[in-house]
């Protein structure tokens, strides 16, 4: 076993940190170690104690500096995006999302992998919507820039390890990992809306990106226990700027919506959730909790990338990208032909 990998775990059970002088000698260590069973235990230990600020700020700027990028030419672009690890599973939200923000006219460059908390990761479900994730960082690129949306598939951007991808699904809880993946856009966007599964993890990620530098994002929470804005009661958000953060609360009846049905698809698995967004962006899921989801959430990444002077008009946008055919445009131009 690695040398590191066995010291942070004893570390880690006696609740201490990693220091900053260890941090690239354990990320090293991370990505190298064959023994399974070793990276799991250290996981394990890790996410009980919880990553620090500080630990998260120092690894996602090794993996910032490591990763293979995609150029956006000046482009100004969002990801939408949710760190996993909520309880609430309900369908894929922020990849149904981005395509309907793509077909309101705002560039989308979605950076996103496998399931390793929940039952569907973003890959998953768009490979059963035909969409060929496994592509590279050049393929990626012209999908951006030809499109006006991308997928970037983090295994093709981040050099890690298919044994620490293994000893994460083992953890089954969220690991550091999670919270690093919405972190580390390739494509180094500079708006951002973080979907986050625990109202304490809001202003942690919101001070972490604010020291790695943002034009304009969110970091959100809904009150629901889900990792995204929620169609009921109070969201949290954090707004991050080049001039600090700030907390408040956002509600669906901030973008005019006020009725629900009760009807909102839980647990789906990626055939299930891929057939969802299928139906949501064909406009078959009309006024359904579904897409009235989707569309909040959308209006948030619409807003936040500056395509709308405020959160009504910016979910009256998300609405006509639907009505309008956009959302599904864009999603055929990712299909394999």
């Amino acid at each position: 076993m690695n040398e590191a990998i066995r010291h942070y775990t004893n570390e880690f059970h006696a609740r201490r940190d990693v220091s900053p002088y260890d941090a690239e000698v354990l990320f090293d260590g991370l990505i190298t170690e064959t023994d399974e069973e070793a990276l799991t235990e250290l996981l394990a230990a890790w996410a009980t104690k919880g990553a620090t600020e500080d630990e998260l700020y120092r690894f996602a700027s090794i993996l910032r500096a490591r990763m293979k990028r995609v150029d956006t030419k000046d482009l100004a672009c969002v990801d939408i995006v949710g760190t996993g690890g909520s309880s609430e599973k309900t369908f894929n939200v922020s990849t149904a999302a981005a395509f309907v923000v793509a077909g309101a006219g705002v560039p989308v460059a979605k950076h996103g992998n496998r399931a390793a908390t929940s039952t569907s990761g973003s890959a998953d479900v768009l490979g059963h919507l035909g969409v060929e994730v496994d592509v590279s960082p050049e393929e990626a690129e012209s999908n951006l820039h030809k499109h006006g949306i991308c997928f970037m598939f983090a295994p093709r951007h981040h050099s890690l390890s298919p044994t620490l991808a293994r000893a994460r699904k083992r953890v089954k809880r969220a690991t550091i990992f999670n919270c690093l993946g919405p972190l580390c856009n390739p494509a180094g966007v500079g708006h951002q809306v973080i979907g986050v599964w625990s109202r304490e993890l809001v202003s942690k990620m919101a001070n972490v990106l604010a020291r790695l530098g943002t034009e304009k994002s969110w970091i959100v929470n809904g009150h629901d226990r889900l990792d995204e804005i929620s169609l009921t009661g109070n969201s949290t958000l954090a707004e991050v700027t080049p001039i600090g953060t700030r907390e408040f609360h956002v509600t669906a009846k901030d973008m005019g919506i006020a009725h629900f049905r009760n009807d909102l698809p839980r647990q789906c698995s990626p055939a299930e959730s891929a057939a969802v967004i299928r139906d949501l962006i064909e406009g078959k899921l009309g006024e359904s909790d579904a897409e009235t989801l989707v569309l909040i959430n959308s209006a948030a990444a619409i807003f936040v990338a500056g395509g709308a002077q405020d959160l009504f008009c910016a979910c009256e946008m998300a609405r006509k990208s639907i009505s309008s055919g956009g959302a599904r445009d864009k999603l055929g131009a990712l299909q394999k032909k």
